[in-house]
């Protein structure tokens, strides 16, 4: 199922929470020497309003990379559909060869995750969920493929009125 496409969601009215999941020290050879430079993998959301997103930046320092992953991340917010104190229905997300697993969790289980996608999951506001990592626990693909997971859930109006039903009789 395609995810819906993005609306664009304002600033200003979220209370933003960031998260940097990931700093990586990367350098570049060039025929002076080496260039250092910092990448910053950075996780936004507001769980009051189910909002997330993502951003990388890159630059000659920490803070500036973070900055600039922050700013990247404010322009690619996300509306997530949660049931009460959970996700509605399991659900695989995938982005390259990193799958993450996000299955509804019974009230007071918290968030079973690891890592990018515990970032994220709570990040979002979701308070009860299962999730395991399958593929690669690459930070990136892991964000990527559980924003991707999130994506795909849908209430059940929505879906009855995809398949054309009454809601009571999904």
């Amino acid at each position: 199922m395609q995810p819906t496409p993005n609306r664009k969601i304002d600033t200003a009215a979220l209370q933003l929470k960031e998260t940097v999941v990931s700093i990586n020290r990367v350098t570049k050879v060039v025929k002076g020497g080496k260039n250092l430079s910092f990448s910053a993998l950075v996780v936004v959301g507001d769980s009051a309003q189910k909002v997330v997103g993502f951003g990388a930046g890159k630059a000659k320092e920490v803070p500036a990379a973070i900055k600039k992953g922050l700013e990247a991340a404010k322009k690619n917010l996300r509306k997530i559909h949660v049931l009460g104190g959970t996700i509605p229905h399991p659900v695989l997300g995938r982005f390259g060869s990193g799958l993450v697993l996000l299955k509804p969790a019974p009230q007071g289980t918290g968030v079973i995750a690891g890592g990018a996608v515990r970032a994220v999951v709570e990040a979002c506001g979701i308070p009860n969920v299962f999730t395991k990592s399958l593929g690669s626990r690459n930070p990136h693909n892991s964000v990527k493929a559980t924003i991707n997971a999130l994506e795909q859930l849908r209430e059940k109006s929505e879906v009855a009125e995809l398949r054309g039903l009454a809601v009571d009789k999904l």
